[in-house]
């Protein structure tokens, strides 16, 4: 649609496979000037991302979220400052190498190869949080068919993710349960659920060829959906429990996915978590966008958005390094004229 060839992607990956964990780094500035320059900064991200890892293993992302230059913490960008000792927080997400090359080799079927991969639940972040949110605390909650992937986030960077094994099809699956009829109805009577007026009391569902009669009353849909529902959040609850954050999310809970657009999901993630709810739609992305702006989509659009960072974070360090060659050449000449 576009108009465009595409010969690479960058393939969003999720999966119960995603795991996260939090590591330190420390290297030695050793210039006469004590200056830090990109390229310590490259070095102490990889001194913390020396982790043990199985084989079967492979690190997506390592994300700094602190910098310490000589005990000073709190530093977002420690390039140009002065010190001896540089320290780094970092963020990592890892995942099945087996995973992962399924993925590439299926993508590669359909002719484009896959030039990196992204964790579905920071790519979602890149569309549908602010940088307040961010910054205060908030928790990114990507609700899937199968799955449902977690990212959350303080002082501006990820600071834990996880994936559960439920989603949207298990609301599916007792729906289908609970009304004796296929997944394909229950997914149209889900759907119906989620557009119908709060105050319909009953769902008509002549249209969607049920056994069970014109009409079925709203409360037996709701109990079904509201039970699956607050099980998924309460989950959510014990992961946040585990990461250590409870309490400390100003910003409250995200929504986004497929299933973000169940009946009333945001005041069931209220009453389970204690905390403000609203459901994220992808932000940032122009042209023929009619087809995407729902929550389904974020981490669809997410993608495009942190390859394009991507792109320009090392289009601006090629140009530097660049840069940094030609000053060095000219230099070099220069004390070539001298005694």
């Amino acid at each position: 649609m576009a108009g465009c060839s595409v010969s690479q992607v960058l393939a969003s990956v999720g999966g119960s496979h995603i795991e996260s964990q939090n590591s330190h780094g420390v290297v030695a500035v050793s210039r006469a000037n004590a200056e830090i320059e990109a390229v310590d900064v490259a070095r102490v991200t990889d001194a913390a991302q020396a982790v043990s890892l199985p084989s079967n293993r492979e690190i997506i992302h390592v994300i700094p979220r602190d910098f310490i230059v000589d005990s000073q913490d709190g530093i977002r960008d420690p390039v140009g400052m002065s010190g001896v000792r540089l320290e780094v927080e970092t963020n990592i997400i890892s995942g099945s190498a087996t995973a992962m090359r399924n993925l590439a080799k299926c993508v590669e079927q359909v002719g484009v190869s896959v030039s990196d991969f992204v964790y579905c639940g920071i790519a979602a972040a890149e569309s549908v949080l602010t940088d307040t949110e961010k910054e205060l605390g908030t928790i990114l909650v990507d609700i899937g068919g199968g799955t449902t992937s977690l990212c959350l986030f303080t002082e501006g960077a990820p600071a834990y993710s996880a994936v559960i094994p439920m989603g949207g099809q298990n609301i599916t699956n007792d729906l289908a349960i609970g009304l004796g009829t296929s997944l394909e109805n229950a997914e149209r009577v889900k759907l119906k659920l989620g557009e119908s007026p709060r105050e319909e009391l009953e769902i008509n569902v002549k249209e969607l060829s049920l056994e069970s009669g014109d009409t079925i009353p709203k409360k037996l849909l709701m109990d079904i959906v509201r039970y699956r529902t607050q099980e998924i959040f309460s989950v959510v609850a014990l992961e946040i429990k585990k990461a250590g954050f409870v309490g400390r999310l100003p910003a409250g809970m995200v929504i986004c996915g497929g299933a973000a657009r169940t009946f009333e999901i945001e005041q069931m993630a209220k009453s389970a978590l204690r905390m403000p709810v609203r459901v994220g739609s992808p932000r940032g992305a122009s042209g023929l966008i009619d087809e995407i702006v729902g929550p389904a989509f974020a981490s669809g659009v997410g993608a495009i958005l942190y390859g394009r960072r991507l792109d320009t974070s090392s289009s601006s360090q090629d140009t530097k390094g660049k840069m940094f060659n030609v000053f060095e050449k000219a230099t070099s000449w220069f004390k070539s004229f001298l005694p």
